[in-house]
């Protein structure tokens, strides 16, 4: 089988990606996320096309999103926005935390295999246009091509586990790659364990947030369980020591570069300039750059962020052989 990977317009070889943000949201639909934060809005298409573009512009060639099921997720709004502006984007299937679902919502009461199976239909089906959001399901063409699946602060709650099985499972069944989110950072380990006690192929999870926490011994933890650590905080440091700059420097004399995926995880109006916010979709590519450039991190070592780590990182596995497609 040939390796590719799945973005919402259809199946690609990795090396089309070009060069890929590992964590976005470049599309957040109403839901209850919004509901909590309104500046979680970023259901405007036309706005984000001009944001997008922008980037593009700098050589932006793909977005992983990261809003799965019911929680402002638009299969239809994700595609539209690929047809407009040429960007390749990977969509989610998968569960966040639960406090952008609230207490009654089916994902505290499905078991594992209900919700692989749910996953499953994403990846294979197609997502279905109301979201999981009520009880009719219309599939549209559009398939998801990422499992995304958020952890609690510090470890996996019971319900954070039920997911994480249904996650493992659905990438057996599948081949899918599988995105996490570390609250704060935490609980990297445990899930790297999780999900590989599962059966899950270490080479094609990726965990995001984790330099929040600025521990040399701890991301060589993680890297040395086989994952991917995603990056995306390099925009939140303010005055303060640039935390994710300190860690991709420690990356590289460990020679672990190799581990480390980048994105931005901009899931407010407020981190964009269409919206009059800042620092905007291509501080990727230009301010923090620039301060890597400074910091040693030459061209070599951004297209292995950038390029090459993701379109390892997110290309299906075959599942006939259990190995990189």
């Amino acid at each position: 089988m040939t390796a590719f990977v799945r973005t919402v317009l259809g199946d690609i070889e990795p090396s089309a990606l070009g060069i890929t943000y590992a964590h976005e949201h470049v599309v957040i639909d109403g839901g209850r996320p919004v509901e909590l934060e309104p500046d979680f809005d970023l259901s405007d298409v036309d706005a984000m096309a001009t944001e997008v573009g922008a980037a593009m512009e700098l050589g932006l060639g793909a977005v992983v999103d990261a809003m799965p099921c019911d929680c402002g997720r638009s299969a239809l709004k994700l595609a539209e926005l690929s047809r407009r502006t040429g960007l390749h984007i990977v969509a989610p299937t998968g569960l966040h935390h639960g406090r952008f679902y609230g207490p009654s919502h089916w994902s505290h009461r499905l078991d594992v295999e209900q919700l692989a199976d749910l996953f499953v239909a994403d990846i294979e089906d197609g997502i279905d246009a109301y979201d999981y959001s009520g009880p009719v399901v219309e599939r549209t063409p559009h398939r998801a091509g990422v499992i995304k699946v958020g952890g609690s602060e510090g470890g996996l709650s019971d319900r954070d586990q039920r997911v994480f099985g249904a996650a493992a499972a659905a990438h057996r069944r599948t081949g899918a790659p599988i995105l996490t989110h570390c609250e704060r950072g935490t609980g990297g380990l445990e899930q790297a364990r999780s999900l590989l006690d599962g059966g899950v192929t270490p080479e094609h999870v990726a965990l995001s947030h984790v330099d929040k926490v600025v521990d040399r011994g701890y991301h060589r933890e993680l890297a040395a369980t086989g994952v991917a650590l995603e990056y995306d905080g390099s925009f939140r440091w303010g005055d303060a020591d640039n935390g994710t700059l300190r860690l991709l420097g420690w990356m590289a004399e460990d020679d672990l570069l190799d581990h480390v995926v980048l994105g931005m995880d901009a899931a407010r109006q407020g981190y964009h300039t269409v919206y009059g916010g800042a620092p905007g979709l291509t501080w990727l590519l230009d301010g923090f750059a620039t301060a890597m450039e400074d910091r040693g991190l030459g061209a070599d070592a951004r297209r292995r962020l950038l390029v090459d780590n993701p379109a390892r990182v997110f290309a299906f596995v075959s599942i006939d052989r259990g190995i990189s497609a």
